[in-house]
């Protein structure tokens, strides 16, 4: 019996495949190609996830292309939020982000003022409109997953969008792959449990 035990028949073509093909599994064999374990940049303490952001100044249009470029849909109400005069930049600011989980409310208290209303409870403060585009830039789609949610929402100050609607941005995931778009913010808007709610838990300047 071999040592790796009762492997499937094609486990090892799998392997090869994983790498690249044969080359860079030859390339793997003598050196010349490095597999590194992928570093989890968030981690989860009682339904609450936490990470690190740095803003760098870029504006809404720019995100707008940025975000646009690496394949990312920005919807028209999120670049209305983004290209409105409430929208405004910082530079060089650190923030520690606490996403509160749906998980943490019921179905029927999953409501804006409620999760407002726990994340002043827990010291949390409102975070820049911005946190929305460097979360969405952050994290792939199978991160969101990950983290059990479908959508992380920047509880920021709202901007109005294109329909006068006041809104708040979301990064999400979906059949149409990885999004940024603009949620209504009412203090009753009821909210999926699969839902992440992003405050800021400290800064650094």
């Amino acid at each position: 019996m071999s040592k790796y035990g009762h492997r499937p028949h094609n486990w090892f073509e799998a392997i090869v495949n994983k790498l690249g093909g044969e080359e860079a599994a030859e390339r793997f064999l003598h050196d010349e190609l490095v597999v590194s374990e992928q570093v989890k940049r968030w981690r989860e303490v009682d339904g609450v996830i936490y990470f690190t952001v740095t803003s760098d100044g870029t504006t809404g249009e720019a995100w707008i292309a940025r975000l646009e470029s690496k394949g990312i849909r920005v919807g028209d109400y999120a670049k209305s939020v983004l290209r409105s005069k409430d929208f405004k930049p910082t530079t060089g600011v650190t923030c520690e982000i606490a996403v509160l989980k749906g998980l943490l409310f019921s179905d029927s208290e999953c409501i804006t003022k409620n999760i407002r209303k726990k994340a002043s409870e827990m010291k949390l403060t409102t975070p820049n409109a911005e946190i929305s585009c460097l979360i969405r830039e952050m994290f792939k789609d199978k991160e969101l997953e990950a983290m059990g949610l479908w959508y992380i929402v920047a509880m920021h100050d709202p901007i109005k969008d294109s329909g006068r609607v006041p809104s708040l941005l979301a990064a999400g995931r979906g059949d149409g792959g990885r999004g940024l778009s603009a949620c209504s913010d009412r203090p009753v808007d009821r909210w999926f449990r699969e839902d992440g709610f992003a405050f800021v838990s400290s800064q650094v300047s």
